[in-house]
């Protein structure tokens, strides 16, 4: 493929992710070069489609694998760029940016060694919390992407700080907080609250490349997975 630039490029890529095929989406945008991709997949986490948004953090995720597999550095970068984007002083807000880094630190192993402590920090009030609710939705499906990789690091003190979204008024961040916990470790009796197991309420929840309308019981039964296929392609 040949290497476009600027505009040309971020409109190839726009292009690319409204594809249906997921597969081949991601490789074709995998023939253009990492470090031109990198800001491209960046301007998309701001798109005005929920769908277009969700499907460039899955291709920020597979970028970053690459990195560091390739530069380890430049994947470092790439994860000091998406922590600054959640920091007050960078004068934004980091949409999309803590769903990269779940994304990311569940594909590789190097890197969620060294940056998953400061994703979960995010929930924690005596760390980085994040206080924002929108940007707190993100942090959530951002854990729960990386302990649904590493389930051991879903320590009892992350537990707690997720549960307490269990009884959240916003349906999102309760449905990710369900997907967290529940695909990170084996459901057992009471290892979710009852009102959890039966609550009937759906909602629109991302699969991997489209949207998937489910019950909030359901994500839980199935281990955070109601559709069988979130995150169920290979790393």
């Amino acid at each position: 493929m040949a290497k476009p630039h600027g505009r040309k490029t971020r409109q190839m890529v726009g292009e690319i992710l409204q594809s249906r095929d997921r597969k081949k989406a991601l490789e074709q945008l995998a023939k253009i070069p990492d470090m031109q991709l990198v800001g491209h997949l960046f301007s998309h986490f701001y798109a005005t489609s929920e769908l277009i948004k969700f499907r460039s953090i899955t291709a920020m995720g597979l970028l970053g694998k690459r990195l560091a597999a390739g530069h380890m550095e430049n994947a470092r970068n790439l994860m000091r760029r998406l922590m600054w984007n959640l920091n007050d002083e960078s004068g934004g807000i980091g949409w999309g940016s803590a769903e990269a880094m779940g994304e990311i630190t569940g594909r590789s192993p190097a890197l969620a060694e060294e940056y998953a402590s400061i994703l979960f920090s995010f929930l924690d009030p005596k760390a980085n919390y994040i206080d924002n609710p929108l940007l707190q939705q993100g942090v959530l499906w951002g854990i729960g992407t990386c302990v649904r990789a590493f389930p051991d690091k879903l320590t009892p003190h992350l537990a707690g700080l997720i549960g307490l979204f269990l009884d959240d008024r916003d349906e999102t961040k309760k449905a990710y907080a369900v997907r967290a916990l529940a695909g990170a470790a084996p459901l057992s009796p009471g290892f979710l609250p009852g009102h959890i197991l039966a609550d009937t309420k759906k909602i629109q929840l991302y699969t991997g490349w489209h949207f998937a309308l489910t019950r909030i019981c359901d994500l839980a039964r199935s281990g955070g997975d109601a559709q069988g296929q979130i995150q169920a392609t290979s790393k």
